[in-house]
C-alpha cells in the first residue's frame, strides 16, 4: 500500500521517512491563500501519519491491520474536469505481470473505468457498462 510504502510502516524506518522533514502548517497558516498554488504539501494541522499507523503494527495493539497491496486508481474532480490515475503494472502476486497494461478505460466520450484487480473480469464488467450507456 503507497501510504504503509511512504510512511515507512513495514521497514520500521520512521525517522527516515519521507514525513521526517515535513511541512507542518499551523492553524493561521492552514487556510491562507488556499487558491495560490504550492509546491510544497502542507501536512493538517498536529498530524502525525506515521505515529498514527504505528498503533497498528505494536504487537500489543488489540487492532490487527494487514495492508494488502495492489492497484490504486484514484480520480480527483476539479474546476474545469477530472484527472484520473492509476499505476501501469499488472502484478500476479509478487511476480510483475505487465509493465504497460492500460488500466483506465474509455467506456464512451462521458465516461471513464479504472480497472483493478482480475483483468479478464475488469474487461468483461466494462463491456456490459459499455453496452448499457448504449
Amino acid at each position: 500500500m503507497a501510504l504503509a510504502d511512504v510512511c515507512g510502516f513495514r521497514d520500521h524506518s520512521f525517522q527516515s521517512s519521507l514525513f521526517a522533514g515535513r511541512h507542518i502548517a499551523g492553524p493561521n497558516e492552514l487556510f491562507r491563500d488556499v487558491e495560490v498554488a504550492s509546491t510544497q504539501f502542507s501536512m493538517p494541522y498536529n498530524f502525525d501519519p506515521v505515529e498514527n499507523l504505528q498503533q497498528f503494527q505494536d504487537k500489543d495493539s488489540k487492532v490487527k491491520i494487514h495492508f494488502d497491496h495492489g492497484t490504486t486508481t484514484l480520480a480527483f474532480k476539479f474546476q474545469h474536469g477530472v484527472v484520473v490515475a492509476v499505476d501501469s503494472r499488472a502484478t500476479a502476486g509478487p511476480y510483475i505481470a505487465s509493465q504497460t497494461v492500460k488500466k483506465v478505460i474509455e467506456i464512451n466520450p462521458y465516461l471513464l473505468g479504472t480497472m483493478a484487480g482480475g483483468a479478464a473480469d475488469c474487461s468483461y464488467w466494462e463491456r456490459v457498462l459499455a453496452k448499457q450507456c448504449r
